[in-house]
């Protein structure tokens, strides 16, 4: 064991270890951390087979099937040999970091005049999301759907509802998703569904996946509600904004009143700039008051440059502060459509590429919030067309 301690740093934040400290496995000469650092600061799901002294990673679509004492690991069912086996010290399990941090995808440097190891994690370590808004697609494809969606490291599908499809169409859609550990979110919502005159259609769409997740196994369930609804686009945004304002947050309270106690997750998508809007007759932002009621928010953060001035990090901050304070979480979406409007705000031209370099910068300065949980692509049908460059 080394003289001095081993100090790790995950994204130029140095780690804590207050149960069992990092060490140098004196025979592979390798870096042994607790099972509990990987999951909590590379993002993976740990289990524990005490039976079988064998300890299980799953992360995304990886998953890393570790047994005390052994020097190889199954790796997405296959069989690596790797230098230092997993051991069991003061009661903790302790793995070979660069082993494990490497399968995940990060990026591993060791700093002897240091003692240190610096953890850079991929972009690709996060969650992402994908709006489907033809919901026919399903129907006519969806094998194609899941392989894009398991290739390109999606975790969860939003999935505009049409209840004209047959109820047996979601299910093997939702089926096949669970199986490559893809969510699917019920997706609805429009302009206008801020107006009063629009709850009864608001209820409609709870109602329907309520009925249609108590009549499925849970393998085919919608994980949550995911509404786009968008005011700011109608007129009345501008020519009667405070009651906008307020029919939107009697639309907002309504959801939250027809929800409680479901068990569905609750995301809504807004544009990154809607905390520099005040809930009428408050200083409070309304992207705070959205955010103490539902789970998560995705901002439509649609720049297709990560650093500087209006960048994807600079706009994204404000609401990522009101998150962490609140302990909710924000995704930061980014566009891929065609806009002849602007050449700043879509990846359309600048190909796949030019967009997982952003994502990777974006993502390095914006784990610096607890409350980011990961990017959201819009849209499957613009960002399956888009080209390598």
């Amino acid at each position: 064991m080394s003289a001095s301690p081993i100090r790790v740093t995950v994204d130029g934040r140095e780690v804590a270890f207050p149960d069992e400290p990092p060490y140098v496995d004196r025979t592979s000469n390798r870096t042994m951390v607790p099972a509990k650092f990987v999951s909590e600061k590379l993002g993976a799901n740990v289990k524990w087979n005490e039976s079988l002294k064998q300890i299980v990673f799953t992360h995304n679509h990886d998953t890393i099937t570790l047994k005390v004492g052994e020097n190889h690991a199954q790796v997405n069912g296959k069989t690596v040999t790797f230098d230092g086996p997993a051991a069991v010290r003061h009661g903790r399990t302790m793995v070979p970091l660069r082993f494990i941090s490497e399968v995940f995808h990060a990026d591993v440097a060791w700093k002897p005049e240091h003692n240190q190891v610096l953890i850079t994690t991929s972009v690709h370590n996060v969650p992402r999301g994908t709006w489907i808004w033809d919901s026919r697609l399903i129907e006519r494809d969806p094998d194609k759907i899941i392989g894009f969606a398991s290739d390109n490291n999606v975790t969860s599908v939003y999935l505009q509802i049409d209840p004209d499809i047959a109820p047996a169409i979601y299910q093997d859609f939702i089926r096949s998703a669970t199986e490559k550990r893809i969510n699917v979110e019920a997706l609805a919502g429009r302009p206008d569904w801020a107006s009063k005159s629009k709850q009864d259609q608001i209820k409609k769409f709870i109602v329907w996946v309520q009925n249609y997740n108590a009549s499925v196994t849970p393998e085919e369930r919608f994980a949550g509600l995911h509404f786009d609804i968008e005011p700011y686009l109608l007129p009345e945004w501008k020519t009667g904004n405070k009651a906008m304002l307020a029919s939107w947050m009697d639309n907002m309270r309504l959801i939250e009143q027809e929800t409680k106690g479901s068990g569905l997750k609750i995301t809504l998508d807004v544009p990154f700039w809607l905390n520099t809007v005040k809930v009428p007759g408050t200083e409070y932002s309304f992207s705070a008051w959205l955010l103490e009621k539902f789970d998560c928010l995705v901002i439509m953060d649609y720049r297709n440059f990560a650093l500087g001035r209006n960048g994807i990090v600079e706009n994204g901050n404000a609401i990522m502060r009101e998150a962490s304070t609140l302990n909710k979480q924000v995704i930061v979406a980014v566009e891929t459509a065609k806009n002849v409007e602007s050449d700043r705000t879509s990846f359309y031209a600048k190909g796949i590429e030019a967009m997982e370099k952003e994502l990777q910068a974006a993502h390095q300065k914006l784990t610096r919030h607890s409350s980011y949980a990961g990017f959201a692509i819009h849209e499957y049908k613009s960002w399956a067309a888009m080209k390598y460059e």
